[in-house]
């Protein structure tokens, strides 16, 4: 899930530099793109991933 979230945030900082929009400094592209790039971060270190469903095994 947490990689879905950062490839829509990727997009969202690719619309903003490629539009060359005026956004306010929290706002700015980059600081989207590094938001992004943490999420990615957490999702492959597996953190929300969902719960993984353990079952017996016989």
């Amino acid at each position: 899930m947490l990689g879905i979230i950062a490839a829509v945030l990727f997009f969202i900082a690719f619309v903003i530099n490629a539009a060359e929009v005026s956004t306010d400094d929290v706002f700015a592209s980059t600081n989207i793109m590094l938001i992004g790039l943490a999420l990615l971060a957490l999702h492959v270190a597996g953190i929300g991933s969902g719960w993984a469903a353990r079952g017996r095994r016989r």
